[in-house]
């Protein structure tokens, strides 16, 4: 499981890098007439031509795009989440461009997207394959390992059985 959460985040990153190189081939050669015409003019008065991750309505990359509870089911969820809104961004540009020099690496990118979808649901399975399935919500898998009856709290019908 861990090598490939590793071999995941490390492809992730070589899709930033990616969409870095399109970005920078796209304004390096930018007159200043084409700058104010494009709206890419607030961008360039912060960044010049300098690579900024934001999103395309202008609100910069921050560590609030990682959700993370440290529940193994939680956090594959929200894997599963952001592969499937990395897609649709995708499905967008390419409803935009029409630049095989651009499209084709988004292209790859999508398909990309598709994998590790699969591969994060193959991890969920594994997990949830892995619990009791009577008691599916009740811990987190990773840290509360007791049995029904076992936490001291009142029971819960359907969670808790002393």
């Amino acid at each position: 499981m861990a090598g490939f959460d590793n071999d995941t985040g490390t492809e992730e990153l070589g899709h930033f890098e990616i969409i870095g190189a399109i970005v920078h081939q796209l304004t390096r050669n930018l007159t200043m007439e084409q700058i104010e015409e494009s709206g890419f003019g607030p961008y360039y008065i912060d960044h010049t031509t300098g690579l900024w991750p934001q999103a395309a309505g202008g609100i910069p990359f921050n560590a609030c795009e990682f959700q993370s509870k440290g529940d193994p089911i939680t956090d594959l969820h929200e894997d599963l989440a952001a592969e499937q809104k990395a897609r649709v961004t995708y499905d967008n540009i390419l409803r935009l461009v029409k630049d095989p020099e651009v499209a084709d690496p988004i292209r790859f990118l999508r398909e990309r997207e598709v994998v590790h979808y699969q591969r994060f649901g193959e991890a969920l399975r594994i997990v949830t394959d892995n619990l009791d399935s009577k008691n599916f919500y009740a811990f987190n898998p990773a840290f509360d390992m007791q049995k029904p009856g076992d936490c001291g709290c009142k029971p819960v019908p359907g969670v808790c059985q002393k």
